[in-house]
């Protein structure tokens, strides 16, 4: 793959799809929560674009993943910020690329860790096929197929882009 999508209209796609989705739930009151760094940033976009009214969190799930003693912390961890009750609440979980769902995993144990939610939409911009859990996007910006050792990053925050990386030159 040598051409990645425009984040822009992900974004824009995305946006109307969660439109959607919340309306065909009959959600009025979600909270969104980005999964840091990359998820924060497509949070924010949606966010302004859905919903501004409604309540912004963060989560840094350093400290959820399973295998941080196969790759270590990372060299910054960030506190979660969750400025709003979980209990009952249809919170919208933000990433930015979907791959194997260990990311996701964590960000769900920390969430639960908070509260129990009344439901969880996953968004993510991109999905990456490589799964070892079951886990997928409600709201999808799309799918990537990757040739092995390739990685796709969103950089940012602003303006946000994708890059496409090759493990083996890195």
């Amino acid at each position: 793959m040598s051409t990645l999508p425009a984040v822009d209209s992900l974004l824009s796609s995305m946006a109307d799809q969660l439109r959607a989705h919340l309306d065909a739930r009959q959600i009025s009151d979600p909270a969104f929560v980005g999964i840091h760094t990359g998820g924060v940033w497509v949070a924010d976009a949606l966010h302004a674009a859905v919903a501004p009214e409604a309540p912004m969190g963060t989560l840094d799930i350093a400290f959820y993943r399973d295998d941080f003693e196969q790759h270590g912390l990372p060299q910054r961890v960030r506190p979660s910020e969750l400025p709003f009750g979980v209990d009952d609440r249809h919170i919208i979980l933000v990433d930015d690329v979907l791959m194997t769902g260990r990311t996701i995993r964590a960000a769900l144990n920390e969430l639960f860790d908070y509260g129990r939610p009344a439901s969880v939409t996953l968004v993510t911009l991109i999905d990456v096929d490589a799964r070892q859990l079951p886990i997928r996007a409600d709201i999808l910006g799309a799918s990537l197929a990757l040739t092995e050792g390739q990685r796709v990053k969103l950089t940012g925050p602003a303006p946000l882009h994708l890059t496409l990386t090759d493990a083996a030159t890195n």
